[in-house]
């Protein structure tokens, strides 16, 4: 059973563009209609986390608005953080799922029961996903994603009522 839930951030909350402006601010363009589901996953029960390559003060924002529970920045090995993560919370990949876009994110991802990617992730993350959105990153992948993910852990009702729809 899914109960965590971790995230890549450049390339599959944002579409990968990093601006940067003349006085060396990082600004990142984040998809509402991602944020609007990842934000409901804790109130649903699941954990969520981030673990990303950069280091980024407009990630460390966007992941308090979303309700993130872990936020891991400036992760080379991002296999041996969540091993980490693992044995510090006596946990095992049974218990996750991971959505990533890049070669950084393949050992990781190989570690989680479900895996799923944006429709413009690296062939090779392609490969080894349960599910491959057809949307791309920063474009609506998160949300289908995490839709099919509810869906798939008979939660997706429980979605619709944080909004009074069913």
């Amino acid at each position: 059973m899914i109960e965590y839930v971790v995230f890549d951030v450049d390339g599959t909350l944002t579409d990968g563009s990093i601006v940067i402006s003349d006085n060396g601010t990082e600004n990142k363009v984040f998809q509402a209609k991602d944020g609007l589901i990842v934000r409901s996953l804790s109130k649903l029960g699941f954990t969520t986390l981030i673990i990303t390559g950069r280091i980024s003060e407009a990630t460390s924002i966007r992941a308090k608005d979303l309700l993130i529970f872990t936020m891991s920045q400036g992760i080379d090995d991002k296999e041996t953080t969540l091993k980490e993560y693992f044995m510090e919370h006596r946990v095992g990949g049974e218990r996750f799922a991971y959505v990533g876009d890049d070669l950084n994110d393949y050992a990781a991802m190989k570690m989680c029961s479900f895996k799923a990617c944006p429709s413009d992730a690296a062939s090779e993350i392609k490969a080894i996903c349960d599910y491959v959105s057809p949307l791309s990153g920063g474009h609506g992948a998160v949300r289908d994603i995490c839709e099919h993910l509810l869906r798939k852990t008979e939660k997706y009702n429980d979605f619709l009522k944080l909004f009074k729809i069913v």
